[in-house]
């Protein structure tokens, strides 16, 4: 059973992201895609590694978060990871939560000032 490799079209396309994105992520060493003469092709690891890359972002990681949590892995195995991910998951919630808080005080504020102005108006 052969593994699967992707293009890298193919790896744009399945992962929604521009190629400029994808070249970023190999320029930081986010993926290491096996290279065949100009051509670059992504193994399942790599899959892999974009989902969680993706993830992370959209959970509000720095790529620099991100690459050192993956290194970890890399370097020291699953439950040091594991761990890292429990820490940087807690952090984050943290600050979302903030973050929440923030932006509950700013709608409250704008609908507050929104129907002030809609009772001037009649």
């Amino acid at each position: 059973m052969s593994e699967t490799r992707l293009s890298f079209k193919e790896m744009c396309a399945k992962f929604d992201v521009t190629p400029r994105t994808l070249r970023y992520y190999e320029y930081i060493e986010l993926l290491t895609p096996e290279k065949e003469g100009r051509s670059r092709f992504y193994s399942s690891k790599e899959l892999a590694r974009m989902t969680l890359i993706l993830r992370g972002r959209r959970f509000g990681f720095s790529l620099e978060d991100i690459r050192q949590w993956l290194l970890i892995y890399e370097n020291e195995g699953t439950d040091a990871q594991m761990c890292e991910w429990v820490a940087l998951a807690d952090r984050q919630m943290a600050e979302l939560t903030v973050q929440k808080h923030q932006l509950e005080e700013t709608m409250a504020e704008l609908q507050q000032l929104r129907d002030e102005t809609a009772k001037t108006l009649g």
